[in-house]
């Protein structure tokens, strides 16, 4: 790979990773309600799944998934469950009075946390319709696929994580304005309805012009 290919993808994966989406959402959300250093689970785990789909994509599996729409459909329908059901429970979210009255979200398990993230990426159908898109384009055929898929994963997975900390860092800034249960309620509430309507957003997502039924 190229010099001049690989910045051109480090570009491209900066947009990517700096757009809002569910990932972003989720660790504001976390960001705000745990700190920075207790987000950087969900973080780890939003990067698993980005790997996951990053080798569907390159794997040329992401092109078979676009090419039935049955299981298009499927992905994409778990995918928006689950970010609804995501939302809906932080909604719903308790909240807890620590010993100095002030209030905080429950803080959920470092593997529930990995979990969450994990799926977040993994379930959405946006982000391995953008990979099968872009990533062949940084791809030669003239050599081995793995060491290139390689080189790509470990630079998105780096930029992806600087871009979620810095989400989950601006968001835990904020965290001085939400210290009484109201407050952390309606900070669950609004990152819940986002969550909720990012996943309803899935539903109209449809598979790319190019791909026939």
């Amino acid at each position: 790979m190229s010099f001049a290919t690989w910045i051109t993808f480090v570009i491209a994966a900066s947009i990517i990773a700096v757009s809002p989406g569910s990932g972003a959402v989720l660790s504001m959300s976390h960001g705000l309600s745990y700190g920075v250093k207790k987000t950087s689970a969900t973080i780890l785990g939003l990067q698993l799944g980005l790997l996951v789909v990053l080798f569907i994509a390159g794997a040329g599996v992401g092109s078979l998934l676009l090419a039935s729409e049955v299981a298009f459909n499927i992905v994409k329908t778990v995918g928006a469950l689950y970010l609804i059901y995501l939302g809906l429970s932080q909604w719903r979210a308790k909240v807890a009075v620590t010993g100095d009255l002030h209030a905080q979200a429950a803080l959920p398990s470092g593997g529930r946390r990995v979990l969450t993230g994990f799926l977040t990426n993994v379930t959405n159908p946006k982000g391995i319709i953008f990979m099968v898109a872009v990533l062949p384009q940084f791809i030669s055929a003239g050599a081995p696929v793995l060491p290139q898929l390689l080189i790509l994963a470990v630079t998105m997975c780096t930029i992806d994580l600087m871009v979620m900390h810095s989400y989950a860092f601006l968001a835990s800034s904020m965290q001085r304005f939400f210290r009484d249960a109201k407050a952390v309620k309606k900070q669950n509430r609004f990152f819940g309805g986002l969550l909720m309507a990012v996943g309803t957003a899935l539903f109209f997502v449809k598979r790319g012009a190019h791909v026939t039924n």
